[in-house]
This record gives structure tokens, C-alpha cells and sequence, in this order.
């Protein structure tokens, strides 16, 4: 069942406040005109509550109110008139402009426009005199310049309502692109830290398991010291992240990231950890000249290398791993080989989070990255991480 809205609050003191100037100016026999049709004073009050009653509409039903006051207004002509029933109409031209549909809006003030021009000249036809033009004027007042004032004051409002959509949705935008910056950031974090510590812990797991199941003091001895190394190296890494982190949050100059050039001590530490497991870590530089690329290529390139010895370190059978560099143009070349096979002996668990941080660093520098078992020059399958990245800044994404 259909349920009327409630009159808002200033509806209502309009209301009110309309009658009861009406009824005190009825009261002390303040009236607009003279000699109607209707003369006895009391006959103005029936406009008047009429025009006081649609002032509780005018917001709800603003068309409907304005289009009952015009005929309240127009019966009010008949008799001696009212003040305030003229000044309350006035207020439903207004609310209509200013309430109503967007449509009416744009009409009513044409309208109003119209019926002043057209009321003006046809008093001027019919009384040629300057009353003629004081009607048009007064018919203006009421009705065209009430509307021509809900326009103004709905113009400013709709542009208002449009500015703070407009910041609402920038500041929406704002979140939306300050989330992704934190998930692309936690990425970046997620895969540094995995390709720094997966290393060393990796050796560690092998060793220790290795201590644990050969009852021999000397292997025993040989898996601590190689624990203990790989424990000081990876705390290091962490502290070295860590102050990254810190300097990054407080403007201060970024840390060193790994380059190239540092490869030969990863290829000699990666030698070491896996001695005992039959590997045998070489790196060949295919490079004709060892000249700086920039910073991001050297760290992913770095990283890809790490990330594969460490693979070799948990899974490949005995057997030698080769770290090759290549330069041709504009692409860097990384291929990591090494025996594909089961080998004896204690096996570090792996996630596949160190494939997938590959290719998206890969990824983000425009590159691509195969890895997976080939057949090798001696009839032995090989696993081979190859990866080709570009050194130009046009290629990459991030």
C-alpha cells in the first residue's frame, strides 16, 4: 500500500508560518485589491489555507503542488488576496525549479518567461499605460524570478554533487592504485627474500640431513662447518634486506643490489655447498665485453642464476652445473645446466615458488624464460634454465 512521505521540518514552518502571517494580515484587514467578485474579507482564507496545505508538498510532489497553487493563486484573484497566499506561491515556483524532475526544471523557467512577456503585452494592448508595464513586472516577480532562482541555486547544487563525485571516485582510484602498489611491492619483497635465503637454507637442510644419517665425525664436521657458513651467509642476507627495507622507508640512499660481478663468488659458495653431493659448479662469461647493464637486468639475472643453483643444489643427480652468460644486442642471455636424474642421498623439499618468482621477474623486464629437461651432449638428460632479457628500458613493465 502506497505511503505518502513525510513532510520534511522546513516544509512543515513554511506551512505554519505562511498561515499564520496570512490569518494575522486577514486579522488587522491588510488586503491586495479591491472590488472582486468574492469581496467578504473570509473568502481569501480558503486560498490561503489551499496555497499553506501544498506547501507541505513541495518537496515530495513539487509539480503537483506548483500546478495546484496556480489555481490557488488564480482564485485568489477573485477575492480581496492575501499576501502571504502570493509569497507562498512564489516558494512553490522555487521548489518546483529546484525539486522537480531535471525536465521540469529547464521548462518551468521558459515557461514563467513566457506567460511574463505574454501578460506584459497584452496588458499593454488592452490598458496602454504604464500599469500595463507595473502588472508585467509584479507577474515577473512571482513567478519568473522565483524560477529563475531555483535554477541558479539547482545549477550550483548539481555542480557541487558533481565535484564530490569526481573526488570520490578520484579518491577511489587513488586506493585502488595505492592497493596494487602494495601487492606489487609485497611481490617484489616475497621473491627477494625467497631468492636470498632459499639458497643457503637449502644447504643447510641437505647438510644437516646428511650429518643426521652418516654416522661419520668427519662428514659430521664437514656438514656443520658448511651449516654454519651457509647460517652467518643467510642471516647477513637478511640483515642486508632489512636495512634496504628501512633505508627505502626512510628516504634514505637504497642498498647495494647483487650485479654480475658478484656472480663468481655465488658460483664459488654454490661449488662449495654441493661438493658433497657430486657437483661441480662452473661459470663461463660469453660476454665480449663485462660492461654494466642496468640495475635491474644485473638483479634478475643475478637472482635467476641463484635461484637455478639452488634448484641444482635440492634436485640434480652428480654431475657438473654451468652457468653460462651470453650477450647478443640488446638481450641478455642466462642458461643454467645441470644433471636431470635422480640422485642418492638427502634431498632438500622444494615449493615451485622459485620458477614461478623467475618468470615474473622475467616477466616484468619484458623477457622470456624456459626451463625444463633436454637431451645433454653425452646422451644425458640436462635440466636447462634459459632466459633472455632485455636491456633496453622501452621493453619493460615495471
Amino acid at each position: 500500500m502506497f505511503s505518502p512521505a513525510r513532510p520534511h521540518r522546513s516544509d512543515v514552518l513554511l506551512s505554519v508560518s505562511g498561515l499564520s502571517g496570512g490569518v494575522a494580515l486577514w486579522l488587522i484587514g491588510i488586503h491586495l485589491q479591491n472590488g472582486r467578485l468574492f469581496d467578504s474579507p473570509w473568502v481569501s482564507l480558503l486560498p490561503l489555507v489551499l496555497m499553506s496545505a501544498l506547501e507541505l508538498l513541495r518537496r515530495s510532489c513539487p509539480r503537483t503542488a506548483l500546478s495546484a497553487g496556480t489555481l490557488a493563486l488564480v482564485a485568489d484573484q477573485f477575492t480581496v488576496g492575501s499576501l502571504a497566499t502570493l509569497l507562498m506561491f512564489t516558494d512553490l515556483v522555487y521548489a518546483a525549479v529546484l525539486y522537480g524532475p531535471p525536465a521540469a526544471s529547464r521548462r518551468i523557467p521558459v515557461i514563467t518567461l513566457l506567460g511574463t512577456v505574454a501578460t506584459t503585452f497584452g496588458f499593454i494592448a488592452w490598458v496602454p499605460s504604464a500599469d500595463a508595464v507595473l502588472i508585467g513586472i509584479a507577474v515577473g516577480m512571482v513567478s519568473f524570478g522565483p524560477a529563475l532562482t531555483g535554477a541558479a541555486v539547482r545549477n550550483h547544487r548539481d555542480a557541487a554533487e558533481a565535484a564530490r563525485l569526481r573526488a570520490d571516485q578520484t579518491a577511489l582510484l587513488a586506493e585502488m592504485d595505492r592497493a596494487q602498489a602494495v601487492t606489487a611491492e609485497r611481490s617484489r619483497m616475497a621473491r627477494e627474500l625467497h631468492d636470498m635465503v632459499a639458497n643457503h637454507l637449502s644447504a643447510i637442510a641437505i647438510h644437516s640431513t646428511a650429518a643426521l644419517s652418516i654416522d661419520e665425525p668427519a662428514t659430521s664436521r664437514e656438514a656443520l662447518g658448511v651449516i654454519r657458513r651457509n647460517s652467518v651467509d643467510g642471516l647477513a642476507e637478511m640483515r642486508r634486506l632489512i636495512g634496504l627495507l628501512r633505508e627505502s622507508g626512510a628516504d634514505g640512499p637504497p642498498g647495494a643490489a647483487p650485479t654480475l660481478a658478484s656472480l663468481d663468488a655465488l658460483v664459488g659458495q654454490a661449488g662449495a655447498n654441493s661438493a658433497s653431493s657430486g657437483l661441480t659448479v662452473t661459470l663461463e662469461d660469453g660476454r665480449e665485453e663485462s660492461v654494466p647493464l642496468p640495475a635491474p637486468v644485473e638483479l634478475a639475472a643475478y637472482r635467476i642464476v641463484q635461484e637455478s643453483l639452488t634448484n641444482a643444489l635440492k634436485h640434480a643427480a652428480p654431475g657438473p652445473v654451468t652457468v653460462r652468460l651470453g650477450r647478443s644486442r640488446a638481450v641478455l642471455t642466462v642458461e643454467v645446466s645441470s644433471v636431470f636424474g635422480d640422485r642418492p642421498g638427502p634431498r632438500a623439499p622444494g615449493s615451485g615458488a622459485g620458477l614461478v618468482g623467475m618468470r615474473e621477474r622475467v616477466a616484468l623486464l619484458g623477457g622470456v624464460i624456459d626451463a625444463g629437461p633436454e637431451p645433454g651432449a653425452d646422451g644425458r638428460k640436462i635440466w636447462l634454465v634459459r632466459a633472455e632479457l632485455p636491456v633496453e628500458e622501452g621493453t619493460w613493465r615495471g
